[in-house]
């Protein structure tokens, strides 16, 4: 499902380049539920990036379910990831003026879901993640771990093909953490490839592959 090769980030000030992350191979099967470890600062969340098309690499070789990753154009790499991708950001990244209700709805409003099913598959998420009482409220209404969940329900909602979480129980409580990734660990089962950014060697067990990095390099 994804093929790196070679992958370089860094960023250039005249001729010295500072280096993100260093020649990175890895493969990781459509199915795979997959962790990334590794301490501050050794690149797990620039890699994240890169595989979830919200960042570039700098060179080397990307491809996702066949494609050239590289050569796409911004525009069709923002397709591919509306079309296969549910990210779970670290910071959260909700739309401030939108609802927790319209918040989770955003991914179908771009896969052009009728809105009768929007609603239906709202309410459904709404009650899975027990937020229903919070629909209406907005983002900065919410503490951090109730918005965490509503960012991982705007992920799961449309039924990605793949996940991407950057450290995805970081601001819950531990029941709810749990909840998580047993969730995750559903979705696994049902097919939906998951890749995790995590600090918890608890989460990581979840994972059927660990994958640790360190200063930029994959060990």
């Amino acid at each position: 499902m994804i093929q790196l090769k070679n992958i370089n980030k860094y960023y250039q000030s005249g001729s010295l380049k500072t280096f993100v992350l260093r020649n990175i191979t890895l493969d990781i099967k459509q199915g795979e539920f997959v962790s990334i470890m590794g301490p501050s600062g050794s690149g797990k969340s620039t890699l994240l990036h890169i595989l979830g098309m919200l960042d570039e690499a700098s060179d080397g070789e990307y491809t996702f379910t066949d494609k050239n990753v590289m050569k796409l154009s911004e525009k069709q790499r923002t397709e591919l990831h509306k079309e296969h991708i549910g990210f779970v950001f670290q910071s959260y990244h909700l739309i401030d003026e939108l609802t927790v209700y319209e918040n989770i709805e955003t991914p179908l409003l771009y896969q052009s879901v009728k809105k009768d099913e929007r609603k239906s598959m709202v309410a459904d998420i709404l009650d899975k993640f027990n937020i229903v009482a919070k629909k209406d409220l907005f983002p900065h209404q919410l503490s951090g771990g109730q918005q965490q969940l509503v960012g991982i329900a705007r992920a799961v909602i449309a039924q990605p093909k793949i996940i991407f979480a950057d450290e995805p129980t970081g601001n819950l409580n531990s029941q709810q953490g749990e909840e998580i990734m047993q969730l995750f660990t559903k979705l696994n089962s049902e097919g939906t490839t998951i890749v995790q950014v995590t600090h918890s060697e608890r989460n990581a067990e979840y994972g059927s592959r660990t994958i640790t990095m360190l200063d930029g390099w994959v060990k």
